[in-house]
């Protein structure tokens, strides 16, 4: 399995890329509009990351875990926000 770091530079390539802000990157990745990333959201991010499709729904899970502050099992902006500030540190 890819390692953490790897996966975090690969979500980080995505949202410097293919984005002008990572509120871009959130909003495009927000599909029904809510606020919050669910988990198939967030697979969506992993697929557009070149993550592979064996291990994305793990590596989903451990980033709602990780990063999912409230409780709600979803990221919302200032989790994500938050994660995107710890991935572009660890560059």
């Amino acid at each position: 399995m890819a390692s953490k770091k790897k996966i975090l530079q690969k979500i980080q390539i995505v949202i410097t890329n293919h984005f002008d802000s990572p509120q871009d990157a959130f909003a495009f990745f927000d599909k029904n509009g809510d606020g919050k990333l669910s988990k198939s959201e967030i697979v969506s991010l992993l697929k557009q990351a070149e993550i592979s499709g064996f291990i994305r729904g793990l590596v989903s899970s451990k980033l709602i875990e990780g990063y999912d502050n409230d409780g709600d099992e979803l990221i919302d902006w200032q989790e994500f926000k938050s994660a995107v500030a710890e991935i572009m540190d660890n560059k």
